[in-house]
């Protein structure tokens, strides 16, 4: 199992990125997908998840109306839009992988991808 997030930058407060997760050996109808995030100095944090059926998508709550998480129809490919950001949605950015009732928390986890760094300026 691979999975790699794509997609982080600098970005100026208010703007928009739209992060990607490239997945390859998943077992795409047993699995949950999520993205998570850490900023310097804090614990990782849940942000979305859904099921691989495109449905139950959930956010925290400090970003609800802002992202949007989705997949690709055709291949094995996550997103995370990002809109209005904000200075505090400064982190690396990660996706992950595992059961859909287990991944709110990093410990339900059971693939992760390589971070990507999202920077919000002021």
């Amino acid at each position: 199992v691979q999975l790699q997030a794509f997609g982080g930058g600098l970005v100026q407060a208010g703007g928009f990125l739209r992060l990607s997760c490239a997945g390859s050996g998943l077992a795409l109808s047993m699995y949950g997908m999520a993205w998570f995030r850490q900023a310097p100095g804090k614990e990782r944090e849940f942000v979305a998840r859904m099921n691989w059926a495109g449905f139950h998508d959930e956010y925290v709550d400090s970003v609800k109306g802002r992202f949007t998480i989705s997949r690709a129809t055709s291949e094995p490919t996550l997103y995370l839009e990002m809109t209005s950001l904000k200075p505090e949605d400064t982190a690396v950015y990660y996706c992950a992988s595992g059961p859909y009732a287990e991944i709110v928390v990093p410990g339900g986890v059971r693939y992760w991808g390589r971070g990507t760094l999202v920077t919000v300026s002021s």
